[in-house]
């Protein structure tokens, strides 16, 4: 649920929380603002049994940072909704944090689009992640 009317959206954010999942796997917010959301997420613990970071953490991250920004833009009484995800994993982060940077590509009444620059310690994109939102009116209570 949004209810980001009149309040800065860093504190937004962190009132609302993350969820479960993206704090199990140490998703932590460095910026949230209107314009875009960035947060990372440490390779250890969220890798496969070679060592390699998850291609599934790079989406938990991307997923994450587009569903919440999506509801911040999506204002009070709206709702986004996850509808599509893809993600193109080119390099292979294997310590340290990576960092997810989020841009919103489309931000319509019905539909967002925001895509999610992942890259590692050493600014090395390592994946890409687009998400589709569909925005939703809340039912009356």
């Amino acid at each position: 649920m949004s209810d980001a009317a009149g309040m800065d959206p860093m504190e937004w954010v962190k009132r609302r929380g993350s969820g479960a999942l993206a704090e199990k796997m140490g998703m932590a917010w460095v910026e949230f603002t209107r314009e875009r959301a960035i947060a990372t997420m440490p390779v250890e613990g969220n890798t496969q049994p070679v060592g390699l970071m998850h291609g599934g953490a790079y989406v938990v991250l991307g997923e994450s940072l587009g569903s919440m920004h999506a509801n911040l833009l999506a204002g009070p009484g709206r709702l986004a909704v996850g509808v599509d995800i893809n993600a193109t994993h080119t390099r292979s982060a294997t310590s340290g944090l990576v960092t997810g940077t989020c841009t919103p590509i489309h931000v319509g009444r019905s539909m967002m689009v925001h895509e999610i620059a992942v890259t590692d310690d050493q600014g090395r994109r390592v994946s890409t992640v687009r998400i589709t939102n569909l925005i939703k009116d809340l039912p009356a209570s």
